[in-house]
């Protein structure tokens, strides 16, 4: 399987590109090919909803999106790693997937499978309802992510795909 991974933490030594770099491990482990997009560092203008790109582009920007579409529309499945910042996913991350806009229906007729790796610092009970998540509640800082259970399981998700 071809896997797409978007990296979403603008801190390049931080907790989630662990899980990041375990996630891959396991998935070549058990055979994958897997590509990365450092989302936090590409060159990705925001969507501008002027829907010119009629959800089917081309997206009138031009920056590294254009690369990108190809290398989505080549995969099997998308991966999604971000710090969660106030609830949600990095702004460098939701930049890349607002540019999804542009080619929503290729996308969707792929029906590619996903997963999400999720780095929370803090750890107040509240969950995402997904499938194939790492969800790292309480891994404030890359050594606290190497001491717990955390980068096992990336390597593990990774691995176990089908």
């Amino acid at each position: 399987m071809k896997i797409m991974v978007f990296e979403g933490s603008p801190n390049k030594r931080g907790s989630s590109n662990l899980l990041t770099t375990e996630f891959i491990h396991g998935a070549k482990a058990a055979g994958h090919l897997v590509q990365t997009v450092d989302a936090a560092h590409a060159e990705i203008h925001p969507c501008t909803g002027c829907i010119h790109c009629g959800y089917e582009g081309p997206c009138v920007q031009k920056d590294e999106m254009n690369r990108i579409r190809e290398m989505i529309l080549d995969a099997d499945m998308l991966v999604f790693v971000t710090p969660v910042y106030y609830y949600g996913m990095s702004a460098q991350l939701k930049t890349l997937v607002d540019r999804f806009c542009a080619f929503n229906s290729s996308i969707q007729r792929k029906r590619m499978k996903s997963a999400l790796l999720a780095v929370a610092c803090n750890d107040d009970n509240w969950t995402f309802k997904a499938m194939g998540m790492v969800l790292g509640a309480g891994c404030g800082t890359p050594e606290m992510t190497r001491r717990s259970k955390f980068p096992k399981l990336a390597y593990e998700l990774g691995k176990r795909l089908s």
